[in-house]
């Protein structure tokens, strides 16, 4: 059966050369030694990130992956000042549609945006889209301390409705007094923390927020047509659409119950999760319809991935939409030939 996952990421030598010569500096923030030695032994060289033509089609060959919807991973130009983001945001999804283009069987794309100007941010997303061919946009973290339900950002998601694209939510870096008050402990390590504040909860806490409050914001009231994407089974707020429902529903001013939304107009991928008893919350909470599949490719290489759905307890069709058709409706993909 046909396979697409979504959340695959890689980076390009020429966008990061760029960004480096205008910051002049790493796209992380400031990181203890042991931080940044555990980040460099086991995050992904800038070679295997970089690569489209080796490593990677052989991980998708070998696990029956058809296609990849890329997008960029850490060192990309989203949250740059705008006077230099716009332009590194126009040759990142440049370098993006050649890729795509060159081999269209394999690959889509997601677009970088310069988000610190919504208009220009708008304006490059007609622009990909429309004249590169690219499938939607991904978003990293928030911008400048706002999450992206700041009616600063609105023309974006105004954009991504009238064209019907989704926008993937994905987690980033959180702030530093954030990430110490909720994971710092002199009982434990600096790597500890960090991990504890990243990929191992505090990302997903906090972008789990930032779809939360696109939800309350009333967004989905003013772009009923809107479509976001949320990874990592939903970053915690599958599990509290029932209670967010009994407690906000009297006072957020909605139309609808949260979950209505949720269960509408958000989609929800493992981004390499691979584990069954997510997989079956997710499905009686979502329905397969919202249900995508992803591997956080090369930052997650699970043994499993070419296995987990063909295991699992699903149906042919279950299967069949998470496998590849969903995708290709929101994505806007070709199907099957």
């Amino acid at each position: 059966m046909k396979t697409i996952t979504v959340e695959e990421h890689f980076e390009s030598q020429l966008v990061t050369d760029l960004m480096t010569k205008v910051t002049g500096k790493p796209t992380v923030p400031s990181l203890s030694e042991d931080m940044l030695t555990y980040m460099r032994t086991t995050l992904p060289t800038s070679a295997i990130m970089q690569d489209v033509t080796k490593n990677r089609l052989n991980f998708m060959d070998q696990n029956d992956i058809d296609m990849q919807i890329l997008s960029y991973g850490n060192s990309q130009p989203q949250n740059m000042d705008p006077k230099f983001s716009i332009d590194i945001c126009r040759v990142a999804n440049n370098e993006l549609a050649k890729i795509v283009n060159e081999n269209p069987d394999r690959f889509g794309g997601l677009a970088v945006l310069p988000v610190g100007d919504p208009q220009a941010a708008a304006t490059e997303l007609k622009r990909v889209v429309e004249d590169l061919g690219l499938n939607g946009v991904l978003f990293k973290g928030n911008y400048g301390g706002k999450y992206f339900d700041d009616p600063f950002f609105l023309p974006i998601f105004q954009m991504a409705s009238d064209l019907d694209v989704p926008v993937y939510f994905h987690p980033s870096f959180i702030p530093n007094d954030i990430a110490q008050h909720y994971y710092a402990n002199d009982n434990w390590s600096d790597v500890v923390t960090g991990i504890l504040s990243s990929a191992g909860f505090g990302w997903h806490m906090d972008v789990g927020i930032q779809v939360m409050r696109m939800i309350i914001s009333g967004i989905f009231d003013k772009l009923p047509n809107l479509k976001l994407v949320s990874g990592h089974w939903g970053e915690l707020i599958p599990m509290f659409l029932e209670r967010l429902d009994d407690e906000l529903t009297p006072y957020a001013g909605l139309k609808h119950p949260f979950s209505t939304y949720y269960r509408n107009n958000v989609y929800v991928t493992p981004s390499g999760i691979l584990a069954e008893p997510q997989l079956r919350f997710i499905l009686d909470e979502m329905g397969a319809d919202h249900l995508l599949y992803s591997i956080d490719y090369p930052y997650k290489t699970p043994e499993n991935s070419g296995t987990f759905l063909e295991t699992a307890r699903l149906t042919d069709e279950q299967r069949e939409k998470i496998f590849h058709k969903n995708a290709e409706t929101i994505f806007h993909l070709k199907g099957e030939k």
